[in-house]
């Protein structure tokens, strides 16, 4: 804050008289000051810009790859199955029946008040053979149950209530044992007693105890492929899922059916398209984004003049590679066709149109060109992009990193004009308070000066 010196003597407005002057000495900040915002409006333009052109690079180079236009869909003619078809899925039909679902075993116990051996110790014995040997923390079927569920041995354990034991009235439960996954694969037998025991042929099985059961068998999923034939063929799963019926299609069935089940798949010409369309409308976003930035705007001064101003990206020439590297990628022929043959084309206003009918007639007409046709320009249009957007090589990302360390420059430069003004001032207000003091004292040897003078001697009275 500077001194309070104004009209002190002089009766000048001193401090509108330095701010007036710190205005003509700050210019050269000033200055400094809208490069920094001119250049921070273009770098926030250009990392707009290479997010788009980053998110082109990936998608297109996902449909370049043979999934990308490799699209099929697959169809049922029952409720009992669901299809999906994925990578790798070709044109087919099969019929096939479904023989039974997918289950777990579940076994349940007889009615217990607590488990009856001490210490209270369970072997299961896998369908391959392995073992797994609990033993819980006491005989009560919760901590049984507990016990079963902390052992990863494939078998849950629920404690299940069964009424009340007639003799002494305490609670009666049942303990459910289910395998935790589907699958024949998944089957258990429940033993009470060590692993040892097991080997020794000691242990009880669970299901020898009285009022035990095995309530469901586990078992695979199958299906019996040109059932009724003598070229039937059954083919199963753990799961209710089967991936090996026809290639890159999954199958999934809800119930059995002896009714045959026709499975057929077909090549997706809607998602091609659609994949098609959507690689030209990205990249016409791109080339839309970059027009509206390089628009020239016209306004009118004070004096009535005409006052053109550039884009952000006006005179730009990394955009405008990047521009014409998109246009090329897109429009340069295939193999002396024209992408225009395929529905992708540009206008004379530079934007990137697709006919959905034009790119139908040739899925129609030859449909494995125009899949190698659409895979070909997504991978120019992949690779312009990622030359733009790369992190450590794109054109775009370098023009930002440069643009970034010229800003930081700037920022310093205008700091040390900080300094350098407040400096100033203070010496102009240094100066300014010095003139006040000098001209007081100017004041006061006038007025002594004035007051000698007036004690002479008139010179009429000599």
């Amino acid at each position: 804050m500077g001194m309070a010196i104004d009209g002190l003597i002089s009766g000048l407005k001193t401090t509108d008289l330095i701010d007036s002057l710190m205005q003509a000495e700050a210019i050269p900040q000033t200055l400094l000051k809208n490069k920094v915002t001119d250049s921070t409006n273009f770098i926030s333009a250009m990392q707009a810009l290479n997010s788009k052109v980053a998110a082109l690079a990936d998608s297109a180079a996902k449909l370049a790859k043979p999934a990308g236009t490799d699209l099929h869909t697959a169809s049922t003619s029952s409720t009992a199955a669901t299809a999906t078809a994925g990578t790798g899925a070709v044109d087919g039909t099969i019929d096939f029946t479904v023989d039974r679902l997918a289950q777990s075993q579940v076994t349940v116990t007889g009615p217990l008040t607590q488990w009856p051996d001490q210490p209270p110790t369970l072997t299961f014995v896998a369908a391959d053979g392995t073992t797994k040997q609990i033993t819980a923390a006491s005989s009560s079927l919760a901590d049984v149950a507990a016990a079963i569920n902390q052992a990863g041995a494939g078998v849950s354990a629920t404690r299940v209530a069964a009424g009340l034991d007639p003799a002494t009235g305490q609670p009666l439960y049942r303990l459910q044992l289910s395998s935790t996954k589907t699958g024949a694969a998944a089957a258990f037998t429940a033993y009470r007693g060590t692993a040892a025991d097991v080997a020794a042929g000691t242990a009880t099985n669970i299901l020898s105890d009285a009022g035990s059961s095995q309530v469901r068998q586990a078992q695979d999923a199958q299906l019996t492929l040109w059932a009724g034939t003598g070229a039937a063929q059954t083919v199963s799963s753990a799961t209710n899922s089967f991936t090996d019926v026809l290639p890159g299609v999954t199958v999934s069935v809800t119930a059995a059916s002896t009714t045959p089940v026709t499975l057929t798949v077909a090549r997706d010409d809607k998602s091609i398209s659609a994949a098609a369309g959507s690689l030209a409308g990205a990249v016409n976003d791109i080339l839309t984004y970059i027009g509206q930035k390089q628009a020239v705007s016209t306004s009118t001064d004070a004096a009535g003049g005409t006052v053109v101003t550039g884009g952000v990206f006006t005179g730009e020439s990394s955009v405008r590679d990047v521009n014409q590297k998109l246009v090329d990628a897109v429009i340069a022929p295939i193999g002396g066709v024209s992408p225009s043959t395929y529905g992708i084309s540009i206008t004379r206003d530079g934007a990137v149109t697709f006919d959905q009918d034009a790119f139908a007639k040739a899925m129609a007409a030859d449909p494995d060109t125009v899949k190698a046709a659409v895979a070909t320009i997504a991978q120019r249009v992949a690779d312009a992009a990622t030359g733009a957007s790369d992190t450590y090589t794109g054109s775009i990302s370098l023009k930002i990193k440069g643009e970034q360390s010229t800003v930081k420059s700037l920022n310093d430069q205008i700091t040390d004009w900080d300094g350098r003004l407040a400096d100033r001032r203070a010496t102009l207000e240094k100066t300014y308070a010095n003139l006040e003091v000098q001209l007081q004292q100017l004041q006061s040897q006038s007025s002594w000066l004035t007051g000698q003078l007036s004690s002479l001697p008139s010179a009429s009275a000599s």
